[in-house]
């Protein structure tokens, strides 16, 4: 009986630390040896002149879920994670959403059967809250950290969604009670409603005016007030998907004072501009996402975020509308900006997009790109060691790429139920041909291996990354009859 269910031989073997060329031994779907001339495997893999990195985590998607506008994604969980993986992605963490007036346990277990049923990788749940009462933030939200799901979203946006700031204060104050992580969509909902209410008074109904009315100033001051009130309950926060160089100076300057203060962004604002809302006819509406791509100053700056640290994670946000009446075009042939389904698909191209055009162009390198696609995500909800690396002990999690594979981008190719993709014609340099899920060889040059449902559950431990970096302190002032005071 060999000694290793499956050896990936003759690879370069790249973590966020470190390469060597070196054989990988896998058993019972986890690493157990590296080193060089390993014993026969059940299975052997050449992966000789290839690189052997560990399966991309996309941390912030959206899948077989309901819009603001009442819209379904296209992609339920089984298209969702069939197309990630393609892309060189073993672990996806998407969210389970509290409609206003839902018990949030209700929310979560729902949404974990859907996963449970149809995943073909595995998965974590963030969860997404609307409605902070006393029973949510006391008891529901405890009992569900206590069963893995350490991490939540909270809007500043949409009537929906949006929570004021005594509700935030509220949430954040949880988070550091009970260790969770709080990701932030950080928008000032009255500017960009102010500025949609202008728009269409003056008949200005194309996309392209999506992007004027989420204006890059609502994105700045609102990062600077979701630090601000984190900095008040002092306990760590993420702000996802930015694109507004004004809101990326927001967590540079919060970083540099120390404070955990954690940066997200996506592809969309890496390779897309704000002109590309500007295409002729409807053709805009594809890219009509929120926040909106920026202009090429703008996108050229949020390169040098990732090149700086001043983002931990690259996500792909993905939040796929088919161009038509089921999905973006649902209000209409010709809907106004404000009618249309916000969001860009990505699952796919996140990482052969930021691994030719960031690690093939020279602006980050190879260990970078581990780190943003997979081990600080992997560190910051509560999945590492198990995912993010390949190291004994770790799931056996790999994506091989051939360096030099060149593809140029197109929507038939891809397996997502969106129909279009914004990146069509891109021509890529590098692409995985082979993906290993918990051992499972379930991508082998292009071909799916893996049934709907074999994907696991994932439960999130409390990371480090959630805990706050001082104590929160109640005193009595001795001098004066003030009452208590906070202390930080």
């Amino acid at each position: 009986m060999a000694p290793y269910d499956l050896v990936i031989r003759g690879g370069t073997v790249v973590t966020a630390a470190d390469q060597s060329d070196c054989d990988i031994g896998v058993r019972d779907g986890r690493i157990v040896a590296l080193g060089a001339g390993l014993d026969a495997g059940g299975r052997e893999i050449d992966a000789t002149g290839k690189l052997v990195l560990p399966g991309g985590i996309d941390s912030h998607c959206h899948i077989e879920q309901v819009s603001g506008m009442g819209i379904m994604c296209a992609d339920d969980f089984h298209s969702g994670t069939v197309a990630a993986a393609h892309g060189g992605t073993t672990t996806i963490i998407p969210f389970a959403v509290q409609q206003r007036g839902e018990s949030l346990r209700r929310a979560v277990d729902d949404y974990r059967q859907l996963g449970d049923a149809k995943a073909v990788i595995d998965f974590a749940v963030h969860m997404i809250i609307t409605d902070p009462t006393e029973h949510v933030l006391g008891q529901e939200l405890p009992a569900l950290i206590h069963d893995g799901y350490t991490s939540f979203k909270v809007y500043m946006t949409y009537d929906g969604t949006k929570l004021d700031d005594y509700q935030m204060l509220d949430v954040l104050s949880a988070a550091r009670r009970e260790g969770a992580m709080t990701m932030i969509h950080a928008e000032n909902w009255d500017m960009i409603r102010w500025l949609t209410r202008r728009l269409l008074d003056g008949g200005n109904r194309a996309p392209k005016f999506h992007a004027i009315s989420h204006a890059q100033i609502a994105e700045g001051e609102a990062t600077n007030r979701a630090i601000a009130l984190g900095r008040l309950v002092d306990t760590p926060l993420l702000i996802v998907h930015v694109s507004a160089e004004e809101a990326m100076e927001e967590i540079r300057l919060a970083q540099s004072r120390g404070l955990k203060v954690y940066g997200e962004t996506c592809p969309q604002y890496l390779f897309l501009t704000i002109d590309d809302l500007d295409r002729k006819g409807m053709e805009g509406a594809m890219f009509c996402c929120s926040p909106p791509p920026r202009d090429k100053a703008g996108q050229e700056a949020i390169w040098r975020g990732l090149q700086t640290g001043i983002f931990q994670v690259v996500s792909s946000d993905h939040a796929p509308y088919r161009f038509d009446a089921t999905g973006k075009l649902k209000a209409g042939p010709n809907p106004s900006f404000k009618e249309i389904a916000n969001g860009v698909p990505g699952i796919e191209l996140r990482l052969p997009l930021l691994f030719s055009e960031g690690v093939g162009k020279s602006r980050i390198d190879l260990q970078r790109f581990v780190d943003l696609t997979a081990t600080a995500a992997a560190k910051i909800y509560g999945l590492y060691p198990r995912k993010g690396t390949i190291a004994v002990g770790s799931d056996a999690d790999l994506a091989i790429w051939d360096p030099d594979r060149r593809v140029t981008v197109n929507a038939a190719m891809l397996h997502d139920n969106t129909g279009y993709t914004p990146y069509e014609g891109m021509e890529l340099t590098g692409w995985p041909v082979t993906v290993v899920s918990r051992g499972r060889v379930v991508i082998d040059h292009g071909e799916l291996n893996a049934d709907r449902g074999s994907g696991e559950f994932l439960p999130c431990a409390k990371s480090d990354h959630a805990k706050p970096l001082q104590r929160l302190a109640m005193e009595l002032d001795p001098k004066r009859n003030f009452g208590a005071r906070i202390l930080f």
